[in-house]
């Protein structure tokens, strides 16, 4: 028997996705559990004290006009819900697989329907372990698919080129999006892993997939047939969803820059299509995605102009379908090391209004971290921008 309160979750759920559809503003924020970015603020507080910072940063979201926050449910192979498929994640408690003697996920659904904001799950599909060196629970995925478990540096990493890697996390959203009355499920850009000095361009250790793929009488080179796997992926994860949750949004996060010469002009060092594997591009022309958020986290007018990548992924060389692009701006950047001016993210909020076309408009702030602590008066810059 359905409940009333379980009837409340799903009006809501709907009516926000109405309000979206009919033209109303995108206006979001990241809140981020890995390495305890944003929630928890550390692990091992009581369930008490987890909820009342649920209720802050909902509040803080409430207060400078936001209705939508992207919460990480799974960062690495784990859950901030209640889950029979994948253990509790240690940035609850400090242990894989202890119970925070509350439902994280749960608790910002209720607190979302207070203010009217949309609550979305945000995974990562293939981050397996943050670090090696800590403890994994049993029930853990390096356990039940110990095959295309991959060491890359100090994390480990499922091998997106594994089918057996593709339906476990196929079965983790079919279970969340049918027990949760989320808005949406959304992803980052944490496909293949970034390069880095201990893992440099195009070594994942794949080797062993890859030659059955090529064995079993498949053509792609490598780096094409690893944005295939990824393809799979993503046109699976969206029938997933509208399957078990027709009004819900599938969305994904790219990084800010496609490709070189896309477009002309952007100084590229890294890119989502050569470095990552994933061809977000292609993902808006066949209708797998709902939205994109490129990771858009640079001034404007510098050598990756916010503006002029703006324009390109709205473009209708990029974007023909004009799916709605609601770029993630990087509010972390007002802090040490960058120390931009609140006036801007003003500037970039501005921007996002101006640039066509716009389809339904929108944004997402990384992360909701400055906004809680309104560094720089950002609150009041992020409530105007209305």
């Amino acid at each position: 028997m359905i409940s009333i309160r379980g009837i409340l979750s799903e009006l809501l759920v709907l009516l926000s996705l109405i309000q979206f559809a009919a033209g109303a503003e995108f206006r979001g924020a990241w809140v981020a559990s890995v390495y305890n970015l944003n929630f928890p603020s550390h692990a091992g507080l009581s369930a008490f004290e987890q909820k009342e910072q649920i209720r802050r940063l909902v509040d803080a979201a409430a207060n400078a006009g936001l209705n939508a926050l992207m919460i990480q449910v799974r960062p690495e192979g784990d859950a901030l819900y209640e889950s029979d498929l994948e253990p509790w994640s240690r940035f609850l408690t400090g242990t894989q697989g202890a119970s925070p003697g509350y439902d994280p996920l749960a608790t910002f659904i209720e607190e979302g329907k207070r203010h009217d904001i949309a609550i979305h799950a945000w995974i990562n599909p293939y981050r397996a372990v943050a670090n090696a060196s800590n403890a994994c629970a049993s029930s853990h995925e390096i356990y039940q698919l110990r095959n295309a478990v991959r060491r890359v540096s100090s994390s480990l990493w499922m091998d997106p080129g594994d089918a057996a890697v593709r339906q476990h996390v196929a079965r983790v959203i079919k279970d969340l999006v049918s027990r949760y009355s989320v808005a949406g499920i959304v992803l980052d850009d944490y496909f293949y892993p970034y390069p880095s000095r201990g893992h440099p361009r195009g070594t994942f250790p794949d080797g062993t997939t890859y030659a059955r793929y090529r064995a079993s009488g498949g053509k792609l080179g490598v780096d094409d047939w690893r944005r295939h796997n990824v393809d799979l992926l993503i046109e699976n994860l969206h029938a997933v969803v509208k399957e078990a949750r027709p009004h819900a949004l599938f969305g994904v996060s790219p990084f800010g820059i496609y490709t070189v010469g896309a477009p002309p002009g952007v100084h590229v060092e890294l890119d989502q299509y050569r470095d990552l594997y994933a061809d977000p591009v292609k993902w808006m022309k066949e209708g797998w995605v709902d939205y994109l958020s490129p990771q858009l986290y640079w001034r404007d007018g510098s050598a990756q102009s916010y503006s002029a990548l703006l324009q390109w992924w709205r473009s209708s060389d990029a974007n023909p379908h004009e799916v709605p692009i609601f770029p993630s701006i990087a509010l972390e950047r007002l802090g040490a090391g960058y120390g931009w001016p609140a006036n801007e993210i003003a500037h970039q909020l501005s921007l996002e209004r101006s640039i066509k076309p716009r389809s339904e408009g929108g944004f997402i702030l990384w992360n909701i971290g400055p906004l809680s602590a309104n560094q720089k008066g950002i609150a009041k810059v992020i409530a105007a921008a209305r």
